[in-house]
Order: structure tokens, then sequence, then C-alpha cells
């Protein structure tokens, strides 16, 4: 009897979901060092704040280049060489002595190196996976909430331990000893393995990055996730501050991020599974006017109880729809094209996270609070939804042979 030997895209879900917590828990530790970069360096929260600008600029260019690359030479490479990047540019940080040297080393470095991890890695899971391609996308995208959950806390405990500049040199230590050799174990395709599950065959149309790039659909997706990002953006980097700001502990905070990030979690996994079933539009355009809604809450939170309970709740949705825009992407232009499609649709939602980041400290400075913070950012919330509900059917794919996974 020949034993059956496990599937190795569930060994690609488990690294790609390493890898992204790593790097976007890395990226959204800036929220954490803000308080204590601010307090030591005198810089203004616009200032700090344009790091994270910069941030989502820098990844979101970085998510459509290395898209472009992961199509060529294969994710691994990509993966490789964004940890090394990464790596580098968290250490650089640690030793800055002037505001623009942390815009270039955090701010650009470190956001384009996490390029290199989330569009090439949701690329990848959806061309191991046909039947539970939802699931397989909520997974690796779960890394997200996984690398908040453990590394906002991590960063607030080694501040308080050293500074914030030794805590920022130890994280991008970490970042080379994980991600460099858990990164060697990405493959890029099935047909690379021999324990292979069948595939679905190419789309009846055969995508150029132009194509892509002139279709509607394409627009109407990028616009919907940048819309989604703009309204929780600001919402989730200002998130630990906010609360510092009604009188909870900085510890407490820190964890306040966290149990949104594995809220976020369970919502992505939710909606993935959810979306394999009933479709994605229809549990994206839920999602959306959920999270709107919990957007426009923050305005009456005072105290900890409640900020615990609406981070949990705001972290399923939020969480919930991120895995979904490279569902849709897939089912419009297909797995040829996909870490281009994808990283495009990426670099344009990467713009809404840093300008509502951004945002956030500007209208806290100008107006001393974040209660405009929050009611823009469900407007545009609902406009996300607008712009959902405009998504046409995909054509119709032939499936030629059933997929084992």
């Amino acid at each position: 009897m020949t034993e059956r030997r496990v599937f190795y895209g569930w060994v690609v879900l488990a690294a790609g979901a390493t890898v992204i917590a790593v790097g976007m828990g890395a990226l959204f530790s800036l929220s954490v060092f803000l308080k204590p970069i601010e307090e030591t360096m005198r810089w203004s929260r616009t200032g700090i704040s344009t790091i994270a600008l910069l941030n989502w600029i820098a990844m979101g260019l970085g998510s459509f280049v290395w898209g472009w690359l992961s199509d060529r030479i294969g994710t691994r490479t990509v993966v490789l060489a964004g940890g090394f990047i990464l790596g580098l540019g968290l250490v650089l940080s640690s030793r800055v002595t002037e505001l623009w040297h942390l815009h270039v080393t955090f701010g650009c470095l470190v956001g384009f190196a996490v390029g290199a991890f989330y569009a090439p890695l949701t690329s990848t899971a959806t061309k191991w996976f046909v039947t539970n391609r939802g699931l397989a996308v909520a997974l690796v995208s779960a890394g997200i909430g996984f690398g908040i959950l453990i590394i906002a806390p991590l960063v607030r405990w080694l501040v308080g331990l050293f500074d914030w500049r030794i805590a920022m040199l130890i994280l991008g230590d970490l970042a080379w000893l994980i991600i460099l050799p858990v990164g060697l174990l990405i493959r890029e395709q099935p047909d690379q393995v021999t324990d292979a599950a069948d595939r679905e065959p190419a789309h009846a149309r055969a995508y150029s990055t132009g194509d892509v790039m002139r279709a509607p659909q394409f627009w109407a997706i990028a616009l919907t996730h940048f819309a989604c990002c703009a309204a929780h953006s600001g919402p989730i980097f200002h998130m630990v501050t906010n609360a510092i700001d009604h009188g909870v502990t900085a510890m407490a905070a820190a964890t306040l991020l966290s149990v949104s990030g594995v809220s976020s979690v369970g919502g992505r996994i939710v909606t993935g599974l959810v979306a394999d079933r009933v479709g994605v539009k229809r549990t994206l355009v839920a999602g959306l006017a959920l999270q709107a809604a919990l957007v426009f809450l923050y305005l009456f939170a005072r105290d900890a109880r409640s900020f615990y309970l609406l981070g949990a709740v705001f972290g399923l949705a939020y969480g919930g729809v991120m895995p979904l825009y490279a569902l849709v992407t897939h089912e419009y232009f297909g797995e040829k094209i996909m870490g281009t499609a994808y990283g495009g649709v990426f670099l344009i939602s990467t713009l809404g996270m840093g300008i509502g980041s951004f945002a956030g400290g500007l209208l806290f400075d100008r107006l001393g609070s974040y209660a405009w913070l929050f009611v823009t950012s469900a407007a545009i919330g609902v406009g996300a939804v607008l712009i959902a509900l405009t998504f046409r059917p995909p054509r119709p794919v032939a499936v030629l042979a059933p997929a084992l996974q």
C-alpha cells in the first residue's frame, strides 16, 4: 500500500503565511513605535505618519514590480530578495538621527521590501488550489493578522526593556533569521512536485499586462480596494495612540492592536470559506458595509472595554474583506498574469492605506482629535460598497479536470 504524502500546497501556504506575518507585522509595528519616537525625537505625529504614507506608496510600487517579476523569475527568488531588503531597512532605521532618514529607511526600504510578500505569495496560493482557493488565499492572508498579533506586543515589550532603537534592530535581525530560510520552502506551482493536484486550465483569453491595465474591471476592483483601504487604514494605524489618548495604558493599547489582528485572522478564514460557497461579490459587499459601520462607531469608544470590543469586531470586518480582492482578480484575469494583475490592484490599494494613515496624523495635529478621521473614513467605506456593487460577472472558464484540492 502506497503512503500518500501531504499535498505540498499546504507547505507553501504555511511558508507564505509565515513570511507575510513577519513582513506585515514589521510594517504595522510603526504604530507601536510612533509614541516612543515622538517622545524621544520630538517629531510631530504628522511627520511620523508621513512614514506610513511612504510605506504604503513604496509597498504598492513594490507589489507591482515584485508581482511582475514573480510571473517571470518565480516567487521564491522575489521573497528572498524582499526578506534581505526588509532586514536591511529595519537595521538602518535603528540608527537614524533625522526624520528624513527614517522616511528613507523605514518608509521606502521597508515598504518596498514588504511589497515582495503579500501580492506574489497570494498569487502563488491561487495557483496551487482550485476548489479550496478562497480558503487558501485566506490562510496566506491570515499571516497579516498573526504578524500584528505577535509583533506588536513583542515590539512594545522590547521598547520597554531597551528603547525603540534596540527594538527596531532586533526586529530587523528577526526578519533575516525567519524570512530567508522559510522563503526557501516556496515553490511556484504544482507541476514542480509529483503529488500535485490537477489544476484548472488557462482562461479562455490570455491577458497581457496592457490588457489588464486597460480593462474596466481592473479599475473597478482597484478603486474598491483603494476606498476600502483608505477607510480602515487610519483607524488601524492610529488605534494605539487613540486608545492611549483616552487613558488606556501603553501596553494595553498595543495589545488592542493584537486583538484586532487576531480577530482579522478569523475574518479572513470565514470570508474565504463563505466566498467559495456563495460567491466573492456578495461576500465582499457585506464585509465592506460592516466595516464602514464599525469605523463610524469609533466615535463613541471611550474606555478600554469599548476599544477591545470594537477592535475585535473591526478586525473581523477589515480582515475579512482583504483576501477577496485576490479572488475576484483571479476570476477575471486568470493565473498566468495573476502576479501582475493583483500587484497592480494592490499598488492602487496601498495609496489608500497611505493616505488614510497620513490623514489621521494630519487631522489630529490640526484639530486635536481623531473624530474627523472616523467620520471621513466611514464615508469612504460607504463609497467602497457602492463601487463593489458595479462588479460584472466574470466570463465563465471551462474546467477540464476536477481539482483535488
